[in-house]
């Protein structure tokens, strides 16, 4: 990736301008399956999931409807929930941001693929408190992050997206933090097209 030109301030329009290419050009190959079986044989049969940043639904969130999960899908862009709307009008997709969200409900799953890593990084931390809020002790956190700290750039369909993370070291204390074990972090992994993956169990509730 680039070093950053698009602000983080960027992100939500980008994705609005976006929904159609960017759904049009994301794999549905799932490369992720990997860390998404890893996932979900940690939760419970039928449990509830929230996919934070689920964009369009695909492919992430068809996986756990698939798999027999609840999934509830939370995205800031309404372009991308139209989208995910369409497919499945039945589905629990509600527009909200990360960076606040208050469900006022509890899940066994919590996924951020492809999206958390838009967060600065102390939005990051702050979030990392409203999911740690929103699991279940004993529930599942997996994020895609960067492999060390720092800005840099990415793209959505054909524009520049901010991207941001915490070291390694900075990710795991801020999970203890909040009542949180980091249980798995793999930097550029081949098998997912050299995405970071991180993975954290609920151990306590310190909401």
């Amino acid at each position: 990736m680039e070093r950053v030109s698009a602000g983080p301030t960027d992100t939500h329009a980008v994705y609005e301008r976006q929904a159609k290419l960017y759904d049009a050009q994301r794999s549905r190959a799932l490369f992720e399956a990997r860390w998404l079986a890893r996932f979900t044989a940690l939760l419970p049969t039928g449990g509830r999931v929230l996919d934070l940043g689920c964009g369009t639904g695909e492919p992430i969130a068809r996986w756990f409807m698939a798999e027999g999960f609840q999934v509830t899908g939370v995205d800031f862009s309404e372009a991308m929930l139209g989208i995910a709307r369409t497919r499945w009008p039945t589905g629990d997709w509600r527009q909200g941001d990360m960076r606040d969200f208050d469900l006022g409900e509890s899940f066994d799953g919590i996924i951020g693929w492809n999206s958390f890593f838009h967060l600065t990084e102390d939005e990051q931390r702050l979030c990392i408190a409203r999911m740690a809020a929103h699991l279940e002790v004993g529930g599942i956190l997996m994020l895609t992050v960067g492999p060390d700290a720092g800005e840099v750039q990415g793209t959505v369909g054909d524009e520049a997206v901010y991207h941001a993370s915490l070291s390694p070291a900075g990710y795991a204390a801020c999970l203890e933090e909040n009542g949180l074990r980091l249980t798995g972090f793999l930097a550029e992994d081949p098998e997912t097209n050299s995405h970071t993956v991180m993975m954290a169990l609920k151990i306590e509730d310190k909401s």
